[in-house]
């Protein structure tokens, strides 16, 4: 069993946040793959999928960003997961909009979500890094990630999530390169800086 998890704010105030990419993501692989609807559990909210074969628990915790990782580590416990059987999807600074990474363990790199699922955790679960561009100066990142996504930004934003749902059978059977790569050329048409660096 996996569990992909996606990392927000809850609450409509927080919904179209730059740093809520993470719930947006989860929700279109649940909209693409879960058998029944998001209910509380885990401190948060919780749906069954099959992707492909895989039995995958989708968790959104409801503890605010700064707490995930209390949820995260309930339900790692409760299943008895390995911390490489956990998938967190989350925004990214240091990332260009719509780029993808997928890493396991690694820094933290200020992210207060991932600190907080460290600490309950352990380091060594898979991270889907979601690029969301830098405001350019250190000062604004607090504003920029609370702030909604422009309308401009739609496009890419829920071509990202339907390639992320599409393509989710790649991540839950650990072919994490394929995953990464298979969203990334499906997103290319967007992007016509695809072969620019970082």
């Amino acid at each position: 069993m996996k569990l992909f998890v996606g990392l927000g704010n809850p609450g409509q105030r927080y919904a179209g946040n730059r740093h809520n990419i993470g719930f947006m993501a989860l929700d279109a692989i649940a909209r693409r793959h879960a058998r029944a609807p998001f209910r509380a559990r885990f401190q948060g909210e919780a749906t069954d999928a099959e992707i492909d074969g895989e039995k995958v628990l989708l968790l959104k915790p409801a503890t605010y960003m700064n707490e995930s990782g209390r949820a995260v580590g309930e339900a790692m416990r409760f299943f008895k997961l390995a911390p490489a059987d956990i998938h967190v999807f989350h925004d990214e600074l240091d990332l260009a909009p719509a780029k993808v990474r997928v890493k396991l363990g690694g820094g933290n790199a200020g992210h207060n979500g991932l600190r907080s699922i460290t600490a309950h955790c352990g380091n060594d679960y898979v991270r889907v890094r979601l690029g969301i561009g830098h405001p350019g100066v250190k000062d604004l990142v607090h504003g920029y990630v609370l702030s909604d996504f422009a309308r401009a930004e739609a496009g890419w934003v829920e071509a990202l999530c339907a390639a992320l749902a599409d393509h989710a059978g790649s991540l839950a059977a650990g072919a994490w390169a394929t995953y990464q790569n298979k969203v990334q050329l499906a997103l290319a048409p967007l992007r016509p800086d695809a072969d620019s660096a970082d």
